[in-house]
């Protein structure tokens, strides 16, 4: 097995891609070793001292690092507890941990219902692939009074260039396809 790595543009996160499906469709986000109870991928890669979140993707997996950790010493060990994960055949999260996850809202009326699915779809078709070729994901948590609120995952949590992404990039594309969008602002999981 051969796993390649990629830099992201968060220095205290690496992308690692097997070379196969992690979670297919789904994207899970472990931002402490306590919430990664359900992932044996997760628990195994919280297990190399120095890894502080791990999230994973369709077909890869990030690992954020403490700051005073060296990407040179946590490498290897990350490579290895990766591909000991995948030859031991155990599933990256186990089957009742499995959810959809990443698209939430409150009530919606009529109106607002229609500028929700125009939002998700925004997201999932311009916005999402984008994010994860750096190793991320963005959730959308809800839209009131024309602020969408997002929650940004994974390589994307904590980057330096995140605030950018969320105003220049997403509000942009939003404001510029769906005029009752104001602002986007980032949540907290």
């Amino acid at each position: 097995m051969f796993i390649q790595t990629e830099s992201t543009p968060n220095p205290a996160t690496l992308k690692f891609l097997p070379g196969q499906s992690v979670l297919g469709t789904a994207t899970a986000d472990f931002p402490t070793a306590e919430s990664a109870a359900y992932s044996p991928l997760a628990q195994r890669l919280f297990g190399v001292a120095g890894v502080t979140g791990v999230f994973l993707g369709s077909d890869f997996v990030t690992v954020t690092k403490d700051p005073g950790a060296d990407w040179i010493l946590l490498k290897p060990a990350l490579l290895g507890a990766i591909m000991e994960h995948f030859q031991s055949g155990a599933p990256a999260i186990e089957a009742q941990a499995r959810t959809a996850g990443g698209h939430s809202a409150g009530g919606e009326g009529e109106v607002d219902g229609e500028i929700i699915r125009q939002i998700k779809d925004l997201l999932d078709t311009r916005v999402r692939p984008a994010v994860a070729q750096d190793g991320g994901d963005i959730t959308f948590h809800g839209f009131d009074r024309g602020v969408v609120y997002l929650h940004m995952q994974g390589a994307c949590a904590g980057c330096p260039s995140s605030t950018l992404t969320l105003k220049m990039g997403i509000e942009n594309l939003l404001r510029h396809y769906i005029p009752e969008v104001t602002e986007v602002r980032p949540v907290a999981a």
